[in-house]
């Protein structure tokens, strides 16, 4: 029994480094993101792609791998992402220019969305819901949500010593190291349901439609929101929606059978946390551009300064689980986002000429503990009340939150920070050095950005406060075994 037991928490391990890797590389590159700019000579408002190609074919994938895990084998489909991420990881190391790069990490994405949900779904028929489980997902929590901060400091390592492409190398034996341990000790024997039929019509129709949103949202403050440029792909979006809402409905196998979203905790949890992720990746994003560019940190030096987030999250998640007991899994999620947005709403004061330790530091504190609050207990949330045989589709259900919020957060921001640095430069002051113009534009639109995120993340408390019904875990519970 033992020895079981340990084999679980082997699994575990297994499998949160692996969401650390997925999670580590959509923010590994930021601190990346100066150098490819050079490198390619790329714009502002092409180079967030490098980001949000990643992060978008992952959250529009991720329903389509989910189900991909249910129907076809949670360990075929976990190892069949291992490898393609890797794969294309290779294949982005190697990119001779923006756009094959930006190709690339389309491809990459795909590989993630097939790896994550399958993990997670392990993890949920591996503990039954309780205080185990909550242990399970706190663990899971810290990993994930501390491969975002860790990704930082690594970027910048791998980028000041061995070069931008490095941060796509890593994952190269790191994946065939998780696939050879995943093979050996991840049971292939997990639930699956009686049919194999994927709803190819609606993975193609979500899919184009987030795509399109983003596109949209990115293409708006350049060209004007009723523009021809723009207007056309929030109709995309629309019409693809629809059709993937009544294409649902009829459906004998659907990708996403819309009963799930009668657990309305599901349902409340998945619509919060995708703000609150959108709110985080505007911090990490914007503030890796301030402290390279305005500061001038090393690639080193600044991933340095990002440490204190993983540290906080695994502070703040290895506490979870008691405090969920005693407050319950609601009023930690708020909690959490609260500290996020207070994070988000100092960094609005930042000066041109700051002092980390003063400036930066307190924010990055208070942004971990409420990222490690909010992404475990959100996550305990979203996977609670789901029958086995649909973990896959509830995981890929969370992640697509996460990813498609990140991405719609980020092209969001983007956009705010470019239309509003055309507003600061035709409002300068009359006595600004003319050689301070580019950095006092760079500055304001940054804080502003982080304004539009303190926004978002107090979206995140108010449909907290409205949708979840607080619970708590019960006090017996067993870990499954077999």
């Amino acid at each position: 029994m033992k020895e079981k037991i340990k084999s679980h928490w082997l699994i575990l391990v297994v499998l949160a480094f692996a969401q650390f890797m997925v999670v580590l590389d959509s923010s590994v590159v930021n601190v990346a993101l100066p150098h490819i700019q050079r490198t390619f000579d790329l714009s502002t408002s092409n180079l967030q792609w490098i980001i949000t190609a990643y992060t978008l074919t992952f959250g529009g994938f991720l329903l389509f791998g989910g189900r991909a895990a249910d129907l076809y084998g949670r360990k075929k489909i976990f190892l069949i992402g291992v490898l393609f991420f890797g794969l294309m990881s290779l294949i982005d190391g190697f990119s001779r220019s923006g756009g094959m790069l930006i190709g690339s990490r389309i491809l990459q994405g795909l590989g993630a969305a097939f790896m994550s949900p399958a993990a997670l779904s392990i993890v949920l028929t591996k503990y039954r819901e309780g205080h185990s489980r909550n242990i399970a997902l706190s663990v899971w929590g810290a990993v994930a949500s501390g491969g975002a901060a860790a990704g930082v400091l690594l970027g910048g390592i791998l980028t000041q010593y061995y070069g931008w492409r490095w941060n796509f190398f890593i994952n190269v034996p790191i994946s065939i190291l998780i696939f050879i341990v995943a093979y050996k000790i991840v049971p292939s024997h997990d639930a699956e349901e009686n049919n194999n039929t994927i709803d190819i019509a609606g993975a193609a129709s979500v899919t184009i439609s987030m795509l399109s949103l983003v596109y949209g949202l990115t293409q708006g403050p350049t060209y004007g929101w009723l523009s021809l440029s723009t207007l056309p792909f929030f109709g995309i979006t629309i019409v693809g929606l629809v059709f993937f809402y009544f294409n649902e409905n009829r459906q004998k196998h659907p990708l996403l059978p819309l009963n799930i979203f009668k657990n309305k905790n599901l349902t409340g949890a998945n619509l919060t946390i995708f703000p609150v992720v959108a709110s985080v990746y505007a911090l990490f994003f914007f503030l890796s551009l301030y402290i390279q560019n305005i500061l001038g940190y090393s690639p080193v030096k600044t991933g340095l300064s990002f440490l204190i987030v993983p540290i906080a999250i695994i502070i703040a998640a290895t506490q979870i689980p008691k405090i969920i007991k005693i407050f319950g899994s609601k009023y930690v999620l708020i909690g959490g986002t609260v500290l996020i947005a207070i994070a988000l709403i100092d960094l609005t004061r930042l000066p041109i000429h700051s002092n980390y330790w003063t400036d930066i530091l307190p924010s990055l504190i208070i942004l971990g503990l409420g990222a490690g609050a909010s992404f475990v207990s959100g996550t305990i949330i979203a996977t609670s009340g789901v029958e086995e045989h649909k973990s896959g589709l509830a995981s890929g259900i969370l992640n697509t939150s996460q990813q498609i919020g990140g991405s719609v957060g980020l092209a969001i921001l983007t956009g705010v920070t470019s239309s509003y640095a055309l507003k600061i430069a035709k409002h300068l002051p009359k006595n600004i050095n003319p050689q301070s113009i580019p950095v006092y534009i760079a500055v304001h639109s940054y804080r502003d950005a982080f304004a539009a995120g303190a926004i978002i993340a107090v979206i995140g408390i108010v449909l907290a406060l409205i949708l979840i019904k607080n619970t708590k875990p019960k006090k017996t519970e067993k870990i499954i075994i077999g």
